[in-house]
């Protein structure tokens, strides 16, 4: 190297004054882009999906095309239980999932699917507040960052026939999605099986299951009015979707775009919550267009399934630890109660 420098040196004093005139100053580099890929296992139509396009449209924009994102939807790319763990390796850089289907590896994914909990769109916005700190230091630990989490609306039991008490379900198959739903579902004298969001028409085609505990927007999305025939509304939840980045994938950003995806993403926070509030009506009136009957949870029904929300609450806090009563203390405090 050496040599090579000092050649290039003598070839310069070599060729006299022509070859030191000044130079134009080089151009400055441009800045570095980034191509991201991002899985999601939602549909297209699905309110969470055309959050993501606003995103990723905001993203886009904000970084004047230096971050570019291709979004794969409907579990096209990867199932919901693999998103997690491919962000992580890099596979992908962006992912979105339903956080609570990850709450075999921390109680704190899934607390908002604690039944009865925050079952009010005040108690999901407290439990909101007092649950992130937590869950970004989960997130943080493995290697992703905690972008943004938009809340599911209202849940409800999708059934052949009226629920009128606990008494109804007990012996179905009943279609769960994580840790807690398992165990609510035992708790009801169900049977629990897991099902995916796509794959839960031929679940229901094939008799594997026979009631689901959840979303309108996820009746709409699956076409509940084929296999089932009515939809009791009972509040119960409103889990969150979580958006997630590659760490790794985004350190490499310059500060400045790295302050635009947070910026987009914080917009996409406010934006998110707006479209579940709209989808929780829009969707109950899709339901009943199909021909579903759509009814609230009579006051002993409710009273059955509180009673169970109670006692779930006090398993998830020993499971979660000495932090999970330090998070429930500042929930209920900032619930007033």
């Amino acid at each position: 190297m050496r040599r090579l420098i000092g050649a290039l040196l003598g070839a310069l004093l070599l060729a006299g004054p022509a070859a030191a005139q000044p130079q134009a100053p080089a151009a400055a580099p441009a800045p570095a882009s980034a191509r991201w890929v991002m899985a999601t296992p939602y549909a297209e139509a699905n309110y969470h999906t055309r959050n993501i396009r606003a995103f990723i449209e905001d993203m886009e924009k904000s970084t004047a095309g230096r971050v570019g994102v291709q979004l794969h939807v409907n579990a096209s790319l990867l199932p919901l239980p693999q998103i997690k763990r491919a962000a992580q390796t890099g596979q992908v850089q962006l992912g979105e999932v339903l956080l609570s289907a990850f709450g075999n590896e921390d109680p704190f994914f899934d607390v908002d699917s604690v039944p009865f909990l925050a079952d009010t769109w005040e108690g999901a916005a407290a439990l909101h507040q007092a649950s992130l700190p937590f869950i970004q230091q989960r997130f943080e630990r493995t290697g992703l960052r905690l972008l943004y989490m938009v809340n599911w609306t209202s849940q409800g039991f999708y059934t052949r026939t009226p629920l009128t008490d606990v008494e109804t379900l007990r012996g179905s198959r009943f279609r769960v999605f994580n840790v807690l739903t398992t165990r609510f579902a035992e708790l009801l004298g169900a049977t629990p099986v897991t099902v995916q969001v796509a794959e839960i028409p031929q679940a229901f085609a094939t008799n594997v299951v026979n009631v689901m505990f959840t979303s309108a927007p996820t009746g709409v999305d699956t076409s509940a009015w084929d296999f089932a025939r009515h939809f009791t509304d009972v509040g119960g939840m409103r889990t969150r979707n979580a958006i997630f980045v590659n760490a790794r994938a985004f350190n490499a950003l310059s500060q400045a775009d790295q302050q635009a995806v947070l910026q987009a993403a914080a917009r996409a926070q406010v934006r998110g919550l707006d479209f579940a509030r709209q989808a929780e009506e829009e969707m109950l009136g899709r339901l009943r267009s199909r021909g579903m009957e759509v009814a609230q949870a009579n006051p002993v029904l409710l009273g059955q399934l509180r009673a169970i929300g109670a006692r779930q609450t006090e398993e998830w806090a020993q499971r979660a630890g000495p932090e999970g009563p330090r998070m429930l203390a500042r929930y209920r405090e900032l619930m007033g109660r």
